[in-house]
Parts: structure tokens; sequence; C-alpha cells
């Protein structure tokens, strides 16, 4: 019997460069039972599917651990009551292990204690408690455990605070180091410098600390990973310190080794570069976890208590343990907990952080409320209805996470190039110390010249300590690290930035497609139109014995009565609105795509489209001129027709939506082409498209045809987007290389699309579009930098143009440079953050429809 497959989100801890990334994939693809891995630097995560019947995530976590990362996990302490005799040791530890992410459980009897470790994120404590629960035992918290987002900026601040201190004290000797190297250069400074730090071995004394200090963690990591045939950034690090540190050492201690002699020592180098590679890796602590600051916004909204009424009591209770039905109380200035629906009471609510609306939204008896949202004025009571991972803002997170944890194509070439680049890296190393030491030296040295940052002059240095230098300059330049952020980094703050506004990214590809669209589709109905018409004109035959308008309407109301189109209940709320009795038609059949037909106290009734009449052969005269007048006018025009025979013209309209026009004008500000896909007759879908600028019409267009449709614009060589409302228009969503389901409210979960537009607001189609090309600027501009940083600094590194100019970076320099590149990538994507919408900068007017007049009902042509 097959095993359901699990989809794991594994926090992943230690990866600094693409080439972890490609490590830490490769150790979870290797596990049996282990499909779709991705792993992403910028969230620290991999998202995999497993099958549980064949692996654990025990076996996952023991895999990241045998290549060198750690799986971060926490410790839980629960009291444990009902706990009598060792075999409820052994059920309560068998419970609480057989969860996964559970990593150990050691339960006292004596204390009655059950101690814990989990994994983060992948089982909370009150999985644990429920876990003892259904063992028949009760489990409390012993204390309150910060949540996952407390976790989260506890490890990012240890982490900061970590190489802070590092930082402090090999800048602090570092710089001891640097008087010491230069001190014949400090001139009147030598009066308060002793002139023992000059010696070299109190330079190498002092460098001693800092190697062994602060620089020991990149000999441990790339040793771990060297142990299981991994090489990472660490090994470049410790490869060049360590070159330039042991050289020094031998060459101070045995000048006649033959490395190179005295001037051969390069303790400034190991001492100010291991500083330069600190000072890159605490920017990155300080900024890296600006980028998915919107996670953490979204996570900060859910309100930890909650007020139910429960047998006519107010409880205070955490939101985590509201049940679907409870009855909450809500007060003026409090945060909404989970999503309801209002019971009792009146208030306005603002939604603004989880929609974007800027005013705050009414909320009166059967409204429904979003958890997380905030109570502004009045104070009401709410029904929850979603509770727990289904509530909007869970969903919103769950999707948000999705996105930032995806990779974007243009991600596979970094991927690629940074996971091959440390080996490389060092094949290049040992090729420019070859052909230094054998070639370069003797044919192009010049002993006048000098090295950036060092008093030394190369011919000091021989032949050796030159090729060596170079070497090690090489390792400590090359940085895949930049490479690896720029995409990843600049996605999470895009998709951070577009939920801001109330649009959901499903994916890293998404914005990509979004970034490149070149054509985007409209349904009518329900995007650029309300989806709410209403009967606007009755026209009925003047032939003798012909119905009056009114019966024509009551018979088309009967028919529609059952339907669910937008058409048909308008006919159904136009007859009731005058009054007209309704009964039920005693057989109802659909043609879709065409009309209905029914039959009625024995009449047969039909009702359709133009196409549906005369396929029936049924002449409708003067009426058809009329049709096409009123169609002219952007209505839509339903023929009725009784027992075979033409009855009259029911015309419907629709009214645009507010912003339908100010849309589509921004987007030909964009240089977007914009069509309009309809069942609609021609008439009325140019007469719509006019009163938009609607560039393309495509009318008369079956449900089951739109999917084509957007094909034949893809065979055009056009990158499509669909604009639809997520549920009718789901094949042709699916099929455009975007599908931007728009009005989704708050179960987005359930949406078929590639992009979620959540509020009902056609303009944040644009948003979508700024947002996905802004952030790609971003993608483009880190990897432009980061291998144009590669590209020059590796051959300058090299030596390639000294022949010329006889300049040649010192190690410390490359270091500094190292760390300023990738810290650049990231402080460059956080300009993201700055990035506005154009609606909310400059709103080009609305465009407000004229409203349609009220009908007006005669026989034979309706008086306009």
């Amino acid at each position: 019997m097959s095993t359901l497959i699990h989809t794991l989100n594994l926090p992943v801890q230690g990866m600094t460069c693409a080439s972890c990334v490609a490590h830490v994939e490769d150790a979870l693809k290797a596990v049996p039972g282990v499909t779709g891995v991705v792993v992403n630097l910028g969230a620290q995560r991999a998202t995999l599917n497993y099958d549980p019947g064949r692996v654990t995530v025990a076996d996952l976590t023991r895999a990241v651990d045998a290549v060198g990362y750690r799986v971060p996990t926490l410790e839980t302490v629960l009291d444990v009551q009902g706990m009598t005799c060792a075999s409820c040791v052994g059920h309560v530890e068998r419970a609480l292990t057989d969860l996964d992410g559970v990593t150990a459980a050691v339960v006292n009897l004596g204390s009655g204690t059950a101690r814990v470790t989990h994994i983060l994120d992948i089982v909370a404590v009150p999985a644990l408690k429920q876990a003892v629960q259904a063992s028949g035992y009760t489990a409390l918290e012993r204390s309150a455990q910060v949540d996952s987002l407390d976790r989260e900026r506890q490890a990012r601040e240890d982490e900061i605070q970590r190489q802070g201190r590092n930082l402090a004290l090999a800048g602090i000797i570092g710089l001891v180091v640097m008087l010491g190297t230069f001190y014949d250069m400090l001139g009147p400074l030598r009066a308060v410098v002793p002139v023992w730090l000059s010696y070299k071995w109190v330079i190498g004394l002092l460098t001693t600390p800092i190697v062994l200090g602060p620089g020991r963690q990149f000999f441990v990591n790339s040793w771990k990973g060297l142990k299981h045939g991994v090489t990472d950034m660490n090994l470049l690090y410790a490869t060049g310190i360590g070159a330039a540190y042991g050289i020094a050492v031998i060459n101070t201690l045995f000048p006649q080794a033959g490395f190179g002699g005295e001037g051969a020592t390069f303790f400034e180098s190991a001492a100010l570069l291991t500083a330069f590679i600190l000072l890159g890796r605490w920017l990155e602590a300080l900024t890296r976890g600006r980028t998915s600051e919107a996670i953490r916004k979204l996570m900060k909204l859910q309100p930890k208590r909650a007020r139910v009424v429960r047998d006519g009591q107010e409880l205070d209770i955490a939101a985590e343990e509201v049940q679907i039905g409870d009855v909450i109380q809500v007060r003026p200035g409090e945060g909404i907990p989970v999503d309801g629906q209002v019971q009792d009471g009146y208030s306005a609510v603002d939604e603004s952080m989880l929609t974007g609306e800027s005013l705050p939204v009414e909320k009166k008896s059967g409204d429904a409320v979003i958890g997380g949202t905030l109570n502004k004025t009045g104070a009401f009571r709410f029904t929850a209805t979603r509770v727990g991972k289904d509530t909007a803002l869970a969903q919103i997170i769950t999707l948000v996470e999705t996105a930032q944890a995806s990779k974007a194509p243009i991600q596979k070439l970094a991927d690629w190039v940074a996971g091959h680049f440390i080996l490389g890296v060092h094949i290049l190393s040992v090729a420019v110390f070859v052909f230094w030491f054998f070639f370069g030296y003797q044919r192009f040295f010049d002993p006048a010249s000098a090295f950036i940052m060092s008093p030394y002059s190369l011919g000091e240095i021989g032949v050796f300590g030159f090729s060596l230098l170079l070497s090690v300059t090489v390792l400590v330049v090359s940085c895949p690290c930049a490479v690896g952020l720029a995409t990843p980094s600049a996605m999470m703050a895009g998709t951070g930035k577009a939920a801001e506004y109330g649009v959901l990214f499903k994916g890293a590809e998404a914005i990509e497609n979004a970034s490149k669209l070149q054509t985007i589709v409209f349904d009518k109905t329900g995007t650029l139109t309300r989806g709410e018409p209403s009967v606007t004109d009755l026209v009925a035959m003047t032939l003798p014995g012909s119905l009056e308008a009114s019966e024509v309407l009551r018979l088309a109301a009967i028919t529609e009565k059952n339907s669910e189109h937008p058409l048909g209940e308008a006919i159904v709320q136009g007859a009731r609105g005058r009054g007209l009795a309704l009964g039920d038609a005693d057989q109802f059949n659909a043609i879709p795509g065409h009309g209905v037909e029914a039959r009625v106290n024995g009449q047969a009734i039909l009702l359709g489209n133009r196409k549906l009449m005369r396929d029936r052969q049924i002449e409708f005269h003067d009426l058809w001129r009329e049709a096409e007048r009123l169609e002219v006018e952007g209505k839509t025009v339903m023929f009725v027709a009784v027992d075979e025979a033409a009855a009259g013209l029911i015309a419907v309209a629709d009214t645009l939506k507010e912003h339908a026009a100010d849309a589509v004008r921004r987007l030909h500000a964009l240089g977007i082409e914009t069509v309009m896909i309809t069942g609609d007759n021609r008439r009325t879908a140019d007469a719509i498209a006019r009163q938009v600028g609607i560039d393309r019409v495509l009318a008369e267009v079956l449900p089951q045809d739109k999917a084509e449709e957007i094909k034949k614009l893809q065979a055009q060589g056009r990158q499509v987007a669909m604009v639809g409302d997520g549920v009718n228009d789901a094949p042709a969503l699916a099929q455009a290389n975007v599908g931007l389901a728009i009005g989704s409210g708050t179960d987005v979960a359930k949406e078929t699309g590639d992009v979620i537009l959540i509020k009902d607001d056609i303009r944040d189609v644009i948003v979508a579009l700024e947002v996905a090309r802004a952030t790609m600027r971003k993608v483009k501009q880190n990897l432009f930098w980061a291998f144009v940083y590669n590209t020059l600094g590796i051959p300058l590194a090299a030596g390639l143009f000294y022949p010329f100019v006889s300049l040649i970076i010192s190690p410390e320099l490359a270091g500094l440079m190292m760390a300023v590149s990738s810290v650049s990538v990231t402080l460059n994507t956080l300009l993201l953050k700055r990035f506005t919408p154009s609606i909310r900068r400059e709103p080009l007017g609305s465009f407000n429809p004229t409203p349609l007049p009220a009908p007006q009902v005669v026989a034979g042509v309706s008086a306009k």
C-alpha cells in the first residue's frame, strides 16, 4: 500500500553561499524516498517531499548534519500529569518520539516532566501536548516558550553578537598588528609606538590569537565539510588565512627554509584578512534578516490572546486554543484573533496590514472579520469560523514563505556557477602559483613594484612568496556568496513588498514571468465589470396576440429562477423588483454557451442569444435591428421565444468597476497590450472595450474555449497573463504564463493562479507588475555586480594586469573587497523596501462610469 507523500519545510543553519546550497540539496536528494528538494540560501530553509514509509525527519536531519550543516532544534519541558509507573513513561515517550520533527524525548517519572527536543517550525508545542493527551495523560507547558518569531529573532541577534565579538577582537588586535607592520612609515607617531612592536615574532604572537580565535570557525567548518567531501567558502577562507599565517611562521622561525625568507612574513595579511572576512560576516548577519521582514511583520499581527465567551463567562485564553464556533468578544483597539463572522455589535476594522486597503472597513452583524486585523472604534462579538492554519493570516504567511523558498529560473545559472565555483577557484589558485613560480616571476617581475596596503617592496619577497601571495589572493577575492545571494535575497524582499499591498506571488517563477509580460487578458464579467448586471430594457413583439412586456419578463424569470448565471439572476431580480409572481418551471435544461429552455404551465420557453434563436429558426423580424442598437450601447440582449415564436427582448447591462479605465491606462503606460475575453456578442463587447480603452476584444468565446484563446496569443510569441476570478477561469489562468486571480478575498489557499490579488481592485494588477519588474531589476543588478566583481577581481588578483601596470592587490584588500561585494548585494536588495507602486505615489485619477438609466418598459421599442 502506498504511503502519503509529505511536504516538509526544514530549517538549515550554517549555509553561507550557493555552494552550501548545492551540498545540502545533494545530501537530501541522496536520501531514499526524498524528492523535489529546493534549498533557499536567503530563507535558510530546505523544502522537500518525502515518503514517511521510507524515511523519517530524523534521517533528513542526520543527512544535513553529515555534510557539516545544522538543523536547529528547541528544547521544551512539559509537566505531565497522570503517570504512575515506568510503563506510563514508555507510553509518553513513544507518543512524543512518533511525531515528525521530534528528535529526542526523555520522560522523568519522579519529576513528572517530559524534556522534548524538536525541530523548529515542524512540530510546535501544542502538537506535543496533544500527543501526550492522546496517550491518556495531561500535559502543560512548564514555562512559556518564546514563539517561532522570537526564536528566529533571537538566533539572528545571537549570530550578530557572536560575529560582532569576533570582529571587535580581530579588529583591535589587527590595528595593533598594522601599527607594528607599518612602523617604518609612522613618522611622528613612532614616538608613542614602541619599536619592539615591529619585531616579526611580536607581530606573529599578536596575529596568532586572531587566527586561532575569531578565525578558528573557518578551519573547523571547512574540516567538517572536507570529512564529508564538501567544499564551501569556509575552505577558501581557511586556505587563504592558513597559507598566509603558516608561511609567515615558517619564515620567521626558519628563514632559510626556502619559502621566501624574512621578506615573506605575511602576518598582517593573515590578521587583516581575518578581520575583513569577519566584517563581511557581521554585516551579512546584520542585513540578511531584514530582507524577510515582511514575514515577521505578518507574524506579529497574530494576537497572542483571545477573549472567548463560554457558558456566559468571558475567558482569556491563548489564541491558538480558540475552536471553530467559539464566540469571541473584541473591544476597541484590540486585535482580532481568528477569522469569523460578526454576531452582534458594530465597528470599523483596519484591514490595511493584510489587504493594503487604507480606509477602515465597517463591520456589522453578518459581516466577515479577518484574524490579525485591528478593531478601531466599537465593540462586537463574532463567531470563529477558521482557526489555526486555516485562517487568512496563516494562509498568507504560508504562501509568502513558499514563494520565498522557491527558485526562479534565472537563479539556476547562478546556482550552477556558484556550486562549481569553489573547486574551480582552488584549481585556478594552484595554476596561478605554478605560472608565477616557474614562468611569470622570471619574465615579468619588477623589484620596484609593491603590493597595495603593504610596506614591502616585492623585491624582498622572492619567487615563492610572490607566487604564494598571488595564489592566496585569488582564493580570497573569489566570492560566490554575492552570486548565491543575488536572486533569493531580492525574491524574498519582492514577495514581502507585494504582500504589503495585498498581492501574493505563489513562487519566484511567477515574479520572473510577470516581469516579462507583454499582453494581459481580462475576463469581462466580474473583472472589468462588477458582475452585478441589471435589466435595463424590455421590448415585446407588437404583432397581434403577442405577450405583454411584463409577461415576457415573468416567463423569462421563471425559466432562469434556478440559474446561477449572473444574467439569469439579473432577470429574476428585475421581475421580483416589479412585483411579478414567479412560480416554478416544470422542466429545465441549460444549453451551455447559448441559453436555457424550460416548460412553464405547458408553454415552451426558450431564452438565449442570437445564435440559439437562429439555430432553432425563430424569426424576430424588426427586433433584430433593435437588438443591434442595444448591443452598440454595451448591453447584453437576451431573446425570448414562447412556443417557438418570438416573444421579445430583455436587455441586461453590467457597470464597469470604479478603476477599470484607470488600470488599463496605466497598463498602456507600462507598454502592455490589453485584451478582453467574453462570451458576449461582438457589439456588446466592443462597447465595453471602448469605455475602458481595451486594445483587442475576443468576443463570443465559450467558457471552455478561453484557454484555447490564450494558447493562440502565446503562439504569436507573446508572454500572456490572464486576469480572472480564479474559479470559472481556472483553465485559462493555468494556461497563461501568469494567472492572476482577482478579488480572492481571504481564502487564498484555494485559489487557482500564480498571483493572488486579495482585494477586488483591478489596479492591483499594476501593483503586481511593478513589484515584479522592480524585483527583477534588483536581481539583474545584483547578478551584474556579483559577476562583474568576480570577472574583474579574479584576474586582478591573479596578476593578469601586473606585466602592464606592476599592480598587485594584497590578500587583506582582497578580503575587504570580498566582504563589500556580498554585503553590497544585500544592501542593494534592501532598497526595495523603499519601493511604492505608482497607484500609491501619484494617482492618475479614477474612472467613474456613468450610471445606466433605470429600465423603461414599453411595447415594441424601448424609449430612451
